[in-house]
Formats: structure tokens, sequence, C-alpha cells
């Protein structure tokens, strides 16, 4: 299957080396722009099949992210642990980020 992930794990940029399509029976590369040799459909299958493995791998780092309390939730319990001494709020915080590892393990 010709897929972009696949001819970016090749090392190709999308627009500037290639252009593909989808015109409903499937991808293809619609334009080769490259100066590199044009991989072949097993090659790039072969690479699509080696990112998506990588992709996958990562789903619970994805699904960590997506629960993790925000940037300013952390911000506000540092501030209040640091300047005004009162910890709560990083406990709390660190309880929150355990349980969502424990929920999503690597």
């Amino acid at each position: 299957m010709i897929s972009n992930e696949g001819l970016t794990k090749l090392g190709f940029v999308p627009v500037e080396d290639f252009i593909t399509l989808d015109d409903g029976a499937g991808p293809y590369i619609k334009e080769w722009r490259s100066a590199s040799p044009q991989p072949s459909n097993a090659e790039i299958e072969a690479a699509h099949n080696e990112w998506k493995a990588e992709f996958d791998s990562q789903e619970y780092a994805r699904n960590r992210e997506a629960e993790y309390p925000s940037l300013n939730e952390l911000i506000v319990a540092l501030w209040e642990n640091v300047v005004e001494e009162r910890a709560a709020s990083v406990i709390s915080l660190e309880a929150t980020r355990q349980a969502i590892k424990a929920k999503y393990p690597k």
C-alpha cells in the first residue's frame, strides 16, 4: 500500500518529493518530484508497516497526554508548592498523573 507515512519513513517529504492521490481505487503516487529514484510499492509498504508498528507502540503515550493535567494546572500547583508552601495541589496532581500512568501502562 502506498502511504504518505511510508514515503516519509523512507526520507521523502510530501509535496516537495511526491504527491499522492486516492480517487477511490486506492492511494497512488500522482507525481514523483524527488531527484532520488521512486521506491517500489514493496519498499513503501515495508516502511509503512514499520511506521505503523512504531505509531501503535506509542498509543499509551498519546492516551496519557490527552488525560494529563494541563500545563496551567501544573504551573499553579508548582507555584502553590514553591511560593505559597502549600503542597496539596502538587500531591493531588501527582496522584492524578500516577492514576493515568496505571490506566495506560507502557
